[in-house]
């Protein structure tokens, strides 16, 4: 109950600060409060995406269906998040780029994550359920967080219209944003993280309350039998 209260107030603080405190951008005007969104959005992605992939290593190690509950729980919870980057990408896009798509590299390479992990969750709804499913999904959970690293130096290895990482740069992070916008895209980050842990908290509970089910249901076909 605490962290959902405190998620409530941070998203509360965020929103504040996106539509009253952060000043509208002088060259791309009111759409540019949209990053204040999309970034944020990529960072969970990205995030869940990467607890897929050592979720799944720990899961080919282990074989304990705990790690496997939190795969699946984290891959769910971070397509929902990749969806709203492929979604608030086009919207700031149309405006500026003139178009709502482009095949620029990052957007395409995003693209096949969402994609990927579709797969992901499509793999896991139709195989049979057991522990080759698992292992199945791990392996694909893994495979597919190897499209992260080349979509963030996508746009440092070829040419490409997207803008450059401004916040997670190596040479000078945060720069080309003014204080006020910087410090609005970091409570904007936390609120993010702050919602992912509570979606992935919520998705890991249910997954564990399914189990618990099937397994009730077992017994009782056993006694019934």
């Amino acid at each position: 109950m605490i962290f959902k209260w405190l998620t409530f107030i941070v998203v509360s603080i965020a929103i504040t600060f996106i539509f009253i405190v952060a000043p509208v951008e002088r060259q791309e005007g009111i759409v540019q409060k949209i990053m204040y969104l999309h970034i944020p959005s990529a960072w969970v992605a990205f995030f869940a995406f990467f607890i897929v992939f050592v979720a799944s290593i720990l899961y080919l190690w282990k074989k304990e269906r705990e790690w496997d509950i939190v795969a699946h729980s984290s891959a769910e919870v971070g397509l929902i998040f990749c969806s709203l980057v492929l979604i608030t990408g086009p919207i700031w896009a149309k405006p500026i780029w003139g178009a709502w798509w482009v095949w620029d590299a990052r957007l395409t390479l995003t693209l096949v994550l969402w994609l990927i992990y579709v797969a992901y969750l499509m793999l896991r709804f139709h195989a049979p359920e057991g522990s080759q499913r698992a292992r199945f999904a791990a392996v694909l959970g893994i495979v597919g967080f190897l499209d992260i690293p080349i979509i963030h130096f996508s746009v440092l290895w070829w040419r490409t219209i997207h803008p450059k990482p401004k916040v997670l740069s190596m040479e000078s992070p945060g720069s080309g944003l003014e204080p006020v916008m910087l410090i609005t895209l970091l409570i904007s980050f936390l609120a993010f993280t702050l919602i992912f842990f509570l979606l992935l908290g919520q998705r890991i509970y249910l997954e564990k309350m399914r189990d618990e089910l099937n397994e009730i249901k077992r017994k009782s076909f056993i006694i019934s039998s």
